[in-house]
């Protein structure tokens, strides 16, 4: 039921922009205002995202680690894992970022014959992961051919590269079969594994039918549907000069696809999309594991008047020993010492 209200949710997006794009003519609205306040949320929404973040107070070293500190010389470091330096750091942050690292060493857990525990590769959810998120950078780029007059030669370059295959007229982009397929992996993961289906989340399910919403209409778009390319060219470089128009002959399916995509942009900081920016920020793999060379201490601690059990039982030891409560001295000791001290 989850992911059905996540549909549901996605397929009245679409009949939104249809009535309003298309029925009611509120193609200025569809085109040119909510793309702008798309935008603007999802800067602005990212800015203050990041800067929380940066604001969250991390007094200790609480670093992930899963590998051996720097400690004897004759002890061999992990200097990938449980990095000391600075260059470790980054070393770690450049394959965690580009390659996704920790979720190529993932591992899944499984019981056979009802009590045997297996643990076994989960390396397809990585490639797919990685193909999704590269596909769709990959795609974003060669986007920018609309935004950009004339186009810099690595996007045309790009959109070549992708669509070097020459299969059909239009060409047929590589990128937007791969996206396509790693997005319904992701998808039919959550909904046929029983333990990925009883953790997911409307939350989990909206954006991955948001995006396939997304790849979907582009594909109708350039594949299937007429659209006028070169009145789309002039809405975008209108609208990256601030100086916004409609042109006559945009489908509706142009108007359906961008108001996914600023929903998308709308969605993006107040969703799990949002560890694109929270990565860099997380203190268990940004920080340097040296807590064997240098002492951290909280920054928030001042003096504090403590009171020493050795101190309380001299206080209290009389009323202890009446009402059967061990003691460490005797109180004959207690005695003496007070004696002693006149």
């Amino acid at each position: 039921m989850k992911a059905i209200y996540s549909l549901f949710l996605v397929f009245a997006l679409i009949l939104l922009a249809m009535i309003g794009a298309g029925t009611l003519g509120m193609e200025y609205l569809f085109g040119v205002i909510i793309p702008y306040l798309a935008v603007l949320a999802f800067v602005v929404g990212f800015m203050l995202k990041v800067i929380g973040w940066g604001k969250s107070a991390v007094p200790f070293r609480i670093t992930s680690t899963c590998g051996q500190a720097k400690s004897f010389p004759w002890i061999k470091e992990n200097k990938l894992e449980n990095p000391s330096s600075t260059w470790g750091v980054i070393g770690r942050m450049f394959f965690e970022v580009f390659l996704f690292r920790s979720l190529f060493r993932n591992t899944k857990v499984e019981i056979h014959d009802g009590q045997r525990i297996a643990y076994s590769s989960s390396k397809w959810l990585w490639l797919f992961a990685i193909l999704f998120h590269y596909t769709f950078l990959v795609i974003v780029l060669r986007h920018m051919r609309f935004f950009t007059e004339p186009v810099p030669y690595p996007f045309v370059l790009l959109d070549r590269l992708d669509g070097m295959l020459q299969i059909g007229a239009p060409v047929l982009y590589i990128s937007s079969l791969i996206i396509l397929a790693a997005l319904f992996y992701l998808l039919l993961r959550r909904l046929l594994i029983p333990s990925m289906r009883y953790i997911s989340l409307p939350s989990d399910y909206f954006p991955l039918f948001l995006i396939i919403g997304v790849v979907i209409t582009g594909i109708l778009m350039r594949y299937f549907l007429k659209t006028d390319i070169m009145a789309i060219k002039e809405l975008s470089m209108g609208l990256v000069t601030f100086r916004p128009v409609t042109p006559e002959g945009i489908g509706v399916i142009f108007f359906i696809h961008l108001f996914l995509v600023s929903v998308l942009l709308f969605y993006f900081p107040i969703s799990k999309l949002m560890h694109m920016g929270g990565v860099f920020l997380s203190p268990t793999r940004n920080m340097t594991g040296n807590t064997r060379m240098v002492r951290h201490v909280n920054p928030w601690n001042y003096p504090v008047k403590v009171h020493t059990y050795d101190a309380y039982e001299d206080e209290f030891r009389e009323k202890m020993v009446e009402a059967g409560l061990p003691v460490v001295k005797p109180l004959e000791e207690k005695s003496e010492n007070a004696e002693n001290k006149e």
